[in-house]
């Protein structure tokens, strides 16, 4: 997949004194004939796309200084893409004219960041019998957009069609953003933007590319094989004029980098532009934002996911950077995985995703971020997979690494959801522990917790969120809690806040004002939601204090037909809390059934199991089971009845 930005036309501008040829040169190239009898100025000319080497269609725009005012001219500079200074060999004044007129006035009407290409061409050399092309280059030295200088004969048919191939590739393939003319080198853009490719396209990481990478890069590249033979050669030009541009018979990237510029000195820019633009370059050498930015559909009640494509290419990433195979991300490795990048696009690793002791992002953290980042912020998922590669390497846009999941009231329709990401919201008044209970999801609770700033985020924020994975009966879910920060209990919940897949709603057992406010919350917010809700009491460890409320918690759950309150203890880790919350995400239907069957007095030891881990799922799928049986034993009452 290629991403270019080149014009849809080219135009050419032939300028130059009288008598030097620019008509003739017009009219050769047309005719493929010269003509004795040649009129002052040629009609603007239209070459179709499909007779051009490039595809694309060229005007060509004549200039007659004696017809046309100053004006005019600079009016034609500037819609120009290419301009062709045109002087005769054999008349030294109009070689002359070029420094001290010509190469000026183009540069004084052309925008300092937008210089056309210039291309000086010596029309006649049939008339002398040497070259003057050095004469020209010393002109062309002072002035960085000459692109390039050709002699050429309009009588005699000779380098014309050359000529304005060249004047079409320096639009198509312009040399100053890639080489310096003065200095002899790839520009500073070029050689960074070359680095990224070669990162990509070295696929085990060694720093070099073998035959193999090598084969991928110029099939992807260029749709053709290239020739060992060709490949031998190639790696023996590079040994031959590059310290260290062959290690371990591979290319490194200084041998990488000098192949492009020796492509470019020898009149070849358009193998360079190719591999750039199959990059996603544009002609400033940024990359394009169709490149980076995915036209991504979430409908409402949708939500985004990495598809097995996406989960794929990150492995590959993650083993490329993971040189010491430890099994995780040390700061060098991390920064060394981002290094085209504009920045490493996560923050507070230590605090959102599983980690090390260290705070080393493990493999299980790693992808646990970018779940969270596609799930967050999908564009930047979009971009970043990009940069990394993902385009050239699957050979498919950035769209078959995303799963768009479907809507959240089918889920609740089905009885079932077919996310793999569930969103919980940990609500709950300010110093209740929900900062722990989020900690220890990441098995970090112990630690020293930094306090969170008591600023709202704006809904897409990951600084106040988690992700971890979670068993939901033998498959891997990931659950991201999201602390709601509370500032004053009279401030009411944002729509973005209260909307998720499963709330826990959290209070401080030993605060005896404590369960009121979540009360308060369910009520408001989730009594007539479809969101199902678990409420966690924490500081287990201390004396419980009766709650100053209407209703005692085990009262309420019982009342609103919730699970019974669950206990939390930090230093115990309880993680089945985790996997009920993951649990009613997936199965929307598991509160219904328990408020189906929370019903019958002959049931009601349900509620203690709760307690239980492995009786709770014991019960789950017996209620599960049982909700079944009670739906066809009410559809055969009823035939019965008629």
């Amino acid at each position: 997949m290629v991403y270019e930005s080149l014009p849809r036309t080219v135009r050419i501008l032939l300028l130059g004194d009288p008598g030097v040829g620019k008509t003739s040169l017009i009219l050769s190239l047309v005719t493929e004939e010269f003509t004795e009898h040649v009129p002052s100025k040629a009609e603007e000319i239209t070459i179709p796309a499909d007779v051009t080497p490039e595809q694309v269609p060229t005007n060509i725009v004549d200039i007659c200084v004696a017809e046309q005012s100053p004006e005019q001219i600079v009016e034609e500079i500037e819609k120009s893409h290419v301009i062709c200074i045109v002087f005769s060999v054999d008349r030294q004044e109009t070689l002359s004219k070029i420094a001290s007129h010509w190469l000026p006035f183009v540069r004084d009407n052309c925008h300092h960041d937008l210089r056309k290409p210039v291309i000086l061409v010596g029309n006649k050399i049939d008339l002398i019998d040497y070259s003057i092309i050095d004469n020209i280059w010393d002109i062309a030295e002072e002035y960085p957009e000459v692109d390039r200088c050709i002699e050429c004969s309009a009588k005699n048919l000779i380098n014309v069609s050359e000529m304005f191939y060249n004047a079409q590739k320096a639009v198509l393939h312009p040399i100053s953003p890639i080489y310096s003319i003065e200095e002899q080198e790839l520009t500073e853009k070029c050689k960074k933007a070359l680095s990224r490719i070669f990162k990509i396209c070295d696929l085990n990481g060694d720093g070099v590319l073998d035959d193999y990478e090598v084969t991928i890069f110029q099939r992807k590249c260029f749709d053709t094989p290239l020739q060992l033979q060709v490949l031998d050669e190639v790696k023996s030009v590079i040994a031959q004029n590059i310290p260290g541009g062959i290690e371990n018979d591979g290319i490194t990237i200084k041998g990488f980098i000098f192949l492009h510029c020796l492509f470019i000195q020898r009149g070849r820019n358009e193998t360079t532009w190719t591999v750039l633009r199959k990059f996603g370059y544009d002609e400033s050498l940024e990359l394009n934002h169709e490149y980076l930015y995915v036209n991504f559909k979430v409908p409402v009640g949708c939500t985004s996911e990495l598809s097995y494509k996406g989960q794929q290419f990150l492995t590959q990433v993650f083993e490329k950077y993971d040189k010491d195979k430890d099994g995780m991300l040390n700061p060098t490795e991390l920064k060394n995985v981002f290094a085209c990048c504009p920045r490493i696009p996560w923050h507070n690793l230590r605090y959102t995703v599983p980690t090390n002791e260290k705070g080393y992002l493990t493999m299980q953290g790693w992808m646990c971020r970018w779940t969270l980042m596609t799930l967050l912020d999908l564009q930047n998922t979009s971009a970043y997979l990009a940069y990394l590669g993902y385009n050239f390497l699957e050979n498919e846009s950035q769209k078959s690494a995303v799963h768009i999941t479907r809507e959240k009231k089918v889920d609740i329709a089905k009885k079932q959801s077919s996310r793999n990401v569930y969103q919980c919201h940990v609500i709950g008044p300010r110093s209740c522990g929900k900062t722990s209970i989020c900690r220890s999801f990441l098995g970090i609770a112990h630690k020293k917790i930094k306090p969170h700033a008591h600023e709202r985020g704006d809904g897409n924020s990951s600084e106040n969120c988690c992700i971890n994975t979670v068993l939901v009966y033998g498959q891997e879910k990931s659950l991201v809690l999201r602390e709601i920060p509370i500032t004053r209990v009279s401030d009411p919940l944002q729509p973005h806040e209260v909307n998720c897949d499963v709330a826990c709603l959290v209070y401080d057992v030993a605060a005896a004002r404590s369960f009121e406010y979540i009360a308060r919350i369910y009520i408001k917010y989730f009594a007539e939601s479809h969101i199902p809700v678990l409420i966690v009491g924490t500081r287990c460890e201390t004396l419980p204090a009766r709650q100053e409320y209407i209703l005692q918690p085990d009262v309420f759950c019982a009342k609103y037909q919730l699970l019974p309150p669950q206990t939390f203890h930090v230093r115990e880790n309880k993680h089945d809390v985790f996997v009920k919350l993951a649990t009613m995400a997936a199965f929307p239907q598991f509160q219904a059934a328990w408020i189906l069957f929370s019903k019958h007095r002959h049931l009601k030891h349900f509620a203690s199991l709760a307690g239980d881990n492995s009786s709770w799922w014991k019960a789950g799928i017996g209620v599960a089971a049982a909700t079944v049986m009670g739906f066809m034993l009410i559809k055969i009452f009823s035939f019965q009845r008629r």
